[in-house]
């Protein structure tokens, strides 16, 4: 089964200061139809106007997964960590028993365009936690959360990875979906084809068929696939 999920469809939200769009149900909005994808539980494309951000504001039971597509995210938490996350930059914080954070775009005059991405962890408390690191912008589809931290990549509380693509107009990507298993393509930006199917920034593409799902940019594409139990 494939279903793709169109940027237009989804859920927004314009609050001034933010501009949201929810892939999946968020806030005050509600759709039974797309609560989630398996532990993937929120994929929320954010604009934040210069100056501003969230607040110290509360979490827990969540892995948090914050992507920059530009500008920059400054980061405080209860956990005492103070960081700066740009583009190439990958953070996750584990909510664990429960953790304060409050997240800024930190400039007085550029907008800050992210994704954060809430996963479902495998138990419920525990320890809070926090991990970043900055990888390499090369073409090809890179491991950056894993749910062992395998080869770099950041440690997440739950059988999930993730790996950020970047495909320059005429290059395909491939990701094997082993059986049992499923996948959730997002298109950050730019035009994918999947199975002859266009994709756009912002559309998403839900498959649990096994095999080889084959992704080809008809213009420069940095898109996440989410391989999820």
């Amino acid at each position: 089964m494939q279903r793709i999920r169109r940027a237009d469809e989804r859920g927004h939200a314009d609050h001034g200061w933010l501009d949201t769009h929810h892939t999946f149900s968020f806030a005050d909005y509600y759709d039974r139809a797309h609560m989630g994808f398996g532990h993937l539980r929120v994929i929320n494309d954010d604009r934040v106007a210069a100056g501003t951000g969230f607040g110290a504001h509360p979490h827990r039971d969540m892995e948090i997964v914050t992507y920059v597509l530009s500008g920059a995210v400054a980061h405080r938490d209860s956990m005492g960590h103070g960081s700066v996350i740009r583009p190439g930059e990958v953070q996750l914080m584990s909510a664990g028993s429960g953790v304060y954070h409050s997240e800024m775009n930190p400039s007085p005059d550029e907008p800050l365009h992210l994704l954060q991405i809430w996963i479902l962890p495998r138990e419920r408390g525990g320890t809070p936690g926090y991990a970043q690191r900055a990888f390499p912008r090369e073409p090809g589809l890179l491991l950056v959360v894993s749910e062992d931290g395998r080869d770099g990549s950041l440690p997440i509380k739950q059988d999930a990875r993730i790996y950020r693509g970047l495909a320059p107009a005429g290059t395909t990507l491939e990701h094997t979906i082993r059986p049992g298993r499923r996948a959730w393509v997002h298109v950050a930006s730019g035009d994918v084809e999947v199975a002859g199917q266009p994709l756009t920034t912002g559309d998403g593409l839900a498959t649990d068929e096994a095999g080889t799902l084959t992704l080809t940019a008809t213009s420069d594409a940095e898109l996440l696939v989410f391989d999820l139990a």
